[in-house]
């Protein structure tokens, strides 16, 4: 990032400042909004601040490596991946295209949605170094599937995504109040087989594909991730679409142990939902996730200053890591364990902005 971007934006909440002042009102409700009471949402905040740090003091940690690791493919500067959001388009005009250079140039993977712009090929080719990941929402039959998992092996993704929390779209009352109906919701149509989708679909996915990585993302039980890992899947991806789809949810963070135990390490656990600060990341580690989702948060940086925003994000995101794990007493994550948690009440309200105290209050529009 340029010696200017660095000196404007010092802080992660200065990002998010400069997003809403960027965007006009519809949009940025469409980037923080949720459904319905929004309380899923909410829950996602809540669970990751019912979390404490127990750390260990007089250990070496003047070298803190806080690198993960992509599907045992590559090594990425931290354990993330930009999250597939739909239409980021409206928040620079690149759209994926512009976030995935940031992902490459920084060096960590991109999850690039099938809403978004500028579609499968256009993402990709945008980053043909990177690593990348391509989502899919069902839109069709098995050959519309087969279709999109055949052109993302051609275009160069790394693994395939299908979304499976979204079986009805949700009420999202931010939209539905202002009478705001967005651009790719109105053309999108298909829904029908997004509803219709099973296990024996995944099944057959499975078989006709064996040699795709398969991510299964939206997973919220350790019921359903024991059947993912029973369908061959090598990835299950925890998330409640940030509290977009169902209302009165629990906390991406509140279901992740027990995916993990369902899981038994016989697939990796990945997770997203609230995750703003570096200590957020640390947690879902401490916790048992192997890679955590970027929503909201890089899409901020997106919105305020394009690619150099989300690059921005991701460093000022890297410092906080490293500093929470060098008073954490670790020197990676490969040293972060859930005895490093201790349970705690929250002591503030829950807020999608509540990570940024230095923020404008909520009742002032943020």
């Amino acid at each position: 990032m340029s010696t200017e971007g660095q000196e404007r934006f010092q802080t992660l909440h200065e990002l998010v400042k400069a997003a809403k002042l960027r965007l006009n009102a519809n949009i940025w409700d469409y980037l923080v909004g949720a459904t319905e009471t929004e309380t899923t949402m909410l829950r996602n905040r809540a669970a990751l601040d019912a979390w404490a740090f127990r750390p260990r003091v007089l250990r070496d940690v003047s070298t803190v490596d806080s690198g993960g690791d992509f599907l045992g493919k590559r090594r990425i500067r931290l354990p993330v991946a930009l999250a597939p959001v739909g239409s980021l388009d409206s928040f620079d005009p690149g759209g994926a295209a512009t976030a995935g250079r940031a992902a490459a140039e920084f060096g960590v993977p991109i999850i690039v949605s099938s809403v978004t712009e500028p579609g499968l090929e256009g993402s990709a080719q945008a980053n043909p170094d990177g690593a990348k990941i391509f989502q899919l929402y069902v839109r069709g039959g098995p050959e519309f599937v087969d279709e999109h998992i055949h052109r993302a092996t051609d275009a160069g993704y790394d693994a395939f995504a299908i979304t499976v929390d979204t079986a009805h779209y949700s009420r999202r009352e931010r939209d539905i109040a202002k009478r705001f109906v967005k651009h790719w919701r109105a053309r999108s149509g298909g829904m029908n087989h997004q509803a219709a989708l099973s296990w024996a679909d995944i099944a057959r996915v499975r078989a006709a594909h064996p040699n795709v990585t398969l991510i299964l993302k939206g997973i919220g039980t350790g019921e359903d991730a024991a059947m993912a890992v029973e369908h061959g899947i090598e990835v299950v991806y925890v998330s409640n679409h940030g509290g977009r789809q169902l209302d009165h949810g629990r906390g991406s963070l509140a279901v992740l142990p027990e995916v993990v135990e369902a899981v038994g390490g016989r697939a990796r656990v990945w997770m997203d939902g609230g995750i703003s600060r570096g200590t957020d990341l640390v947690k879902a580690v401490a916790l048992g996730a192997e890679l955590v989702g970027l929503g909201r948060l890089y899409c901020y940086g997106l919105a305020a200053a394009g690619q150099e925003g989300v690059a921005r994000v991701l460093k000022l995101l890297e410092d906080e890591v490293q500093t929470c794990l060098g008073l954490l007493g670790a020197t990676s994550f490969a040293e972060v364990n859930r005895s490093m948690l201790h349970p705690v009440a929250p002591v503030v309200m829950p807020h999608v902005h509540s990570a940024f105290p230095l923020l404008a209050e909520p009742e002032r529009g943020y």
